[in-house]
């Protein structure tokens, strides 16, 4: 058994795995499958979530790669290779660019290796850290990026697992003060919301079942993580209604980008 295999726990549902399972992905165990059925019948349009949040991955990098320029990105809580990953999305804009990608998951890393390849005329790495690691994730992504020109940070989906508030706002904070001027934040985070109390249900059964906990936060809670950036139009907002290419039912995952002046 190799160092990563030995890591990969089967016995309890973890978040990456039943995002993969509701995204239509195979790298998932029966416990994942079974945690996310049930979630699924507390909360029957939760699986949206995932694909919304992908779609909303997609048109904000095409965004920033055509529109800001934009040919470095680092990409935190990675999460399963799925389709249209970052790379492929940006280096299909521009070959040439650049994505570090870092995640803490052990089935994440295994894949990743294998499967996150970009262009040749660009490069494409992956780090094994955890969001609280700033100075590990900085240094390390610092030999891929040149972080005296703007980066994209992209945090979809992956401050929800730091609980306490004050701390979740200053990884988010020492992060940003760390990138260039034009860099941009990308950022989406499960929301409670009184109008969606299924969601909260959703959320209980995870936390008391699932690993890692994760916390809901309110739109304007959510909204503080841009504070001194310029928030791109339409602002903080369901990510299905973030500039989508079609029509789409709101879900309670609020997704914003904003810009470093």
């Amino acid at each position: 058994m190799t160092d990563i295999e030995s890591r990969i726990d089967t016995s309890r549902p973890h978040t990456a795995r039943i995002w993969n399972y509701w995204t239509g992905g195979k790298d998932n165990y029966p416990v994942d499958r079974e945690a996310g059925d049930r979630i699924r019948q507390l909360h029957p349009g939760i699986g949206e979530y995932a694909r919304e949040d992908r779609l909303f991955l997609g048109r904000a990098v095409r965004h920033l790669a055509e529109e800001e320029g934009i040919r470095q990105f680092l990409d935190i809580g990675t999460g399963l290779p799925s389709a249209d990953n970052t790379h492929e999305v940006a280096q299909r804009v521009s070959p040439d660019a650049r994505v570090v990608y870092v995640d803490n998951d052990p089935l994440v890393l295994a894949h990743a290796r294998a499967l996150l390849v970009g262009t040749p005329e660009g490069r494409t790495d992956y780090l094994d850290a955890d969001l609280r690691d700033v100075d590990t994730i900085l240094a390390a992504a610092g030999k891929t990026l040149d972080l005296d020109r703007p980066v994209a940070l992209m945090l979809l989906g992956v401050v929800i697992f730091v609980e306490d508030d004050a701390e979740s706002y200053a990884v988010v904070r020492r992060l940003m003060d760390a990138l260039a001027p034009g860099s941009h934040l990308v950022l989406s985070h499960t929301v409670v919301h009184p109008s969606m109390p299924e969601v909260d249900a959703a959320v209980a059964f995870w936390n008391e079942h699932g690993t890692p906990r994760l916390t809901q936060r309110t739109p304007e809670a959510i909204t503080r993580y841009f504070d001194g950036l310029e928030l791109l139009a339409p602002g903080v907002v369901p990510c299905s209604r973030w500039r989508p290419d079609a029509p789409a039912p709101d879900v309670a995952m609020y997704a914003g980008v904003g810009r470093k002046p």
